[in-house]
């Protein structure tokens, strides 16, 4: 059975699985990127400062504002290319259809 997508139910599932695994990576950048940045290597308090809190806020922050706006621009080359190639796939088929 299909989706409405026109994708079967095994690439539905291959999709899914793979913006699972994405997500999850870029969940361990984003952990390992602002735990580098702001937690010392040697800390004595078992607890995160105040200090430390408001640097992995702001470090998650940004991050994901950082992660969205790559998404929307990726999202619209994207629409873009689609664009360009149904404009292209009509000039061929107006060219065949001339000829």
């Amino acid at each position: 059975m299909s989706n409405l997508s026109g994708m079967s139910d095994d690439q539905m599932k291959l999709v899914q699985d793979l913006e699972v695994e994405m997500m999850s990576d870029m969940y361990s950048r984003m952990t390992n990127a602002c735990h580098s940045k702001c937690i010392p290597s040697k800390f004595k308090d078992g607890e995160l400062g105040k200090g430390e809190a408001v640097c992995i806020d702001r470090c998650v922050a940004k991050y994901w504002e950082t992660h969205e706006r790559v998404g929307r621009k990726l999202q619209s080359l994207s629409n873009v290319d689609d664009d360009t190639m149904k404009k292209l796939q009509e000039q061929q088929k107006s060219l065949s259809e001339g000829s």
